[in-house]
């Protein structure tokens, strides 16, 4: 799992990702000097050390070099999603906490996507699964006899075994 990027890092793979082609340290640096006064050499160094890590490859273009990214932006906030719910003692719960933070806009998405993962035939994909019914349960008829439970979702079996 790769290690979330740094604030400059981030910064300048914002503008790598959003531009989706080869880009120069001069491109970035422009860019990055409309909000922030930053010199020629430090994007230089964090564009070298993204190509050093993995994040961007890079082609000799004369003297300088063209970098471009390796994975998308959505393939990195995936990771880094990964990586935490991994972390977690109890993913489940993990997750419920996640969703309860989410908006509603970020539910819908989370409902698109797990519709497009999930492929066209699956049926009433939107609708709320329900919980399964309690299996009936036989008390035992005297002291000390054990009790019967069918465990839910498995038909009885009458083959005899």
């Amino acid at each position: 799992m790769p290690r979330p990027l740094g604030e400059l890092e981030d910064a300048v793979m914002t503008r790598v990702w959003k531009w989706n082609r080869p880009v120069t340290v001069r491109e970035v640096l422009e860019d990055l000097q409309q909000e922030r006064s930053i010199a020629y050499t430090t994007v230089m160094t964090v564009l070298d050390n993204l190509h050093q890590k993995g994040w961007v490859r890079r082609e000799a273009e004369g003297r300088a070099y063209r970098y471009e990214a390796v994975s998308t932006r959505a393939a990195y906030a995936a990771a880094l999603m990964n990586d935490a719910w991994s972390q977690s003692d109890n993913p489940a719960a993990a997750l419920v906490a996640f969703f309860g933070m989410m908006s509603e806009e970020q539910r819908q998405a989370l409902s698109d996507a797990v519709r497009i993962v999930q492929g066209p035939e699956t049926v009433h994909a939107a609708e709320p699964a329900r919980a399964p019914e309690p299996a009936p349960t036989r008390e035992a008829a005297e002291p000390g006899e054990a009790r019967e439970e069918q465990n839910p979702g498995q038909a009885e079996d009458t083959s005899g075994r």
